[in-house]
């Protein structure tokens, strides 16, 4: 969900992005030339949201913002655009407390200002996660100057979902074309992302976090085998991790987002039936609440309960 103030800032000191025009008549975000969110009348409308859910038989909804997220502007923009999303969404949570929940945005550019924002957010606000990119201005997750707001999410054990964004060198990608960011540029954000991650050591230095790799783990699950055999065979694979990436990968969490019944088995195979959580990418132009709700309806039992609402209802402690 997005606020207009939050699109106000973002057109005022957006930066490398800009909000202009596409084919069809809508506004997108631009990153290099390359549209990769579109803004539709839907993110900015709760009343909507619960329609929609009441339609698709959606109890809860776990709200956030999307990319670019408050990754642009100086550090008092930054600020500025997370306080008001996460003021707005907790002001909708209040409004309808028994059907949404909020997970907090930080300005992660500037990390004594985003740990303060996670103390505001989660004590004050009633925040239940927290909402990160697969890139943070381009900058890698595992960068040092990160480590004291990771080292926070895990004290406190918050739920993180990683959502892509557009990737660095969208320009050199060649993506502007065929709005490649949606379909393929996202998967690759993503992937690099977690997998850097794991490489690196990053979920044995925080075993508490939860951490939701959004669209079904992207190509995750469907390169675990491969991750295997280059930890296997690359001595530059095991520099931090003895144990192989497929086994880290059922340490993370899947969401359902991902259009095809055999992409939703694979992340459960993968990952686990205790590790996928129910989405639906709504309000985006290709979100999809009552399919990505079939899909888990026609799972096994056990399986459909858990992803359904069961994982959730846990790892956000509702």
């Amino acid at each position: 969900m997005l606020s207009e103030e939050y699109v106000r800032l973002l057109r005022k000191h957006g930066g490398k992005y800009s909000v202009k025009k596409v084919r069809g008549g809508a506004s997108a975000v631009h990153r290099d030339g390359a549209p990769f969110m579109t803004l539709l009348p839907g993110m900015f409308d709760y009343g909507a949201r619960i329609r929609a859910m009441d339609a698709a038989g959606v109890d809860i909804a776990i709200v956030t913002l999307t990319s670019p997220n408050v990754f642009f502007g100086p550090a008092r923009v930054s600020l500025e655009a997370s306080r008001s999303i996460n003021d707005e969404m907790a002001l909708q949570q209040g409004r309808y407390p028994d059907r949404l929940r909020f997970m907090c945005s930080l300005p992660w550019q500037h990390p004594k200002l985003a740990l303060a924002e996670l103390e505001r957010a989660c004590d004050g606000l009633g925040a239940v996660g927290v909402m990160v990119l697969a890139n943070i201005d381009g900058a890698s997750l595992t960068e040092k100057r990160f480590s004291p707001i990771w080292r926070e999410i895990d004290r406190r054990r918050l739920p993180v979902l990683l959502h892509p964004s557009a990737p660095p060198a969208t320009k050199q990608l060649d993506v502007a074309r065929y709005n490649l960011v949606a379909s393929v540029g996202f998967m690759f954000d993503t992937t690099l992302a977690v997998s850097r991650m794991i490489f690196d050591g990053f979920l044995d230095r925080y075993p508490s976090l939860k951490l939701i790799a959004a669209h079904g783990g992207a190509t995750l699950p469907y390169i675990a085998g491969r991750l295997d055999v280059c930890f296997d065979n690359m001595p530059a694979c095991r520099e931090r991790i003895s144990a192989r990436p497929s086994a880290y990968l059922k340490k993370i969490y899947y969401d359902s987002v991902v259009f095809q019944q055999e992409s939703l088995e694979l992340a459960l195979k993968v990952g686990g039936a205790d590790r996928v959580l129910y989405g639906s990418d709504y309000p985006h132009n290709i979100g999809d609440m009552k399919g990505c709700l079939a899909r888990v309806d026609a799972l096994p039992a056990a399986q459909r309960d858990a992803v359904r609402g069961g994982n959730a209802m846990r790892i956000f402690r509702l």
